[in-house]
């Protein structure tokens, strides 16, 4: 390819921003997407806060969006996106399981959803796809909306966790993680009071009765989506 054409070709690359946590992970992704032609990594960040400073100075054509970063919940910055950015397009990139997952980041406003094990080929399809205005999910996700939407118990079989907002999912999560009360108000720029009342909502909801029993609920929970399984731990 000659110069003329190299000009051409970085003239009509799509701008993607990378936004995770692991530094080794953004350089794999990065080198992953730039073995396509058509495709640029114009930036990464590895926070929320960041992240935004990097749409609005980069405005990339798409954000790949993990949902653990360093000072917030992915979740969150799809949401901020959302409201902020409506026209630019994020794909949630995660570890953890999409039966989980999947549709929350879609209701949160993203465009698709794949977990980190799919870390090859089929990133560069999903992004591909939600460059051309579609919404990306894998076969699985998709038979699990099938599922969801088509069966006669669907209606009456939501699952515990379901009934969790997103922010008391984001605690519970974090708590499965081994985070304290005070660490997790600080992740999520929350009083402790705040975190303490989120605590008590999941303990309702999950019919848990102690402290305790949560701590111990969450940790599995959290193992199990890490495996890619999400189990209620009914």
């Amino acid at each position: 390819m000659n110069a003329a054409s190299k000009r051409s070709a970085r003239r009509i690359s799509r701008n993607i921003l990378i936004v995770d946590d692991h530094p080794v992970l953004r350089r794999g992704l990065s080198s992953l997407i730039e073995s396509e032609p058509d495709l640029v990594v114009c930036s990464e960040a590895a926070s929320c806060n960041s992240a935004l400073r990097e749409i609005k100075s980069k405005r990339p054509d798409l954000v790949l969006v993990d949902l653990a970063l360093e000072d917030s919940d992915g979740l969150d910055l799809v949401k901020q996106m959302k409201k902020k950015y409506p026209k630019i397009p994020a794909l949630v990139l995660s570890m953890y399981g999409e039966e989980v997952y999947a549709e929350r980041s879609l209701r949160a406003g993203a465009r698709g959803y794949i977990c980190k094990q799919q870390l090859d080929e089929k990133v560069l399809t999903a992004i591909h796809e939600v460059l051309s205005g579609n919404i990306y999910l894998s076969e699985h996700s998709k038979t699990l909306f099938a599922q969801k939407f088509t069966s006669d118990q669907s209606a009456g079989a939501t699952s515990l966790i379901e009934k969790l907002s997103d922010r008391e999912l984001q605690v519970f999560r974090l708590i499965g993680k081994g985070e304290s009360t005070r660490k997790i108000a600080e992740l999520l720029s929350l009083s402790i009071k705040t975190i303490e009342s989120h605590r008590e909502h999941i303990k309702q909801k999950l019919m848990i009765e102690t402290s305790i029993e949560l701590n111990r609920r969450a940790i599995l929970w959290y193992e199990n989506i890490q495996l890619g399984q999400s189990k209620d731990n009914e």
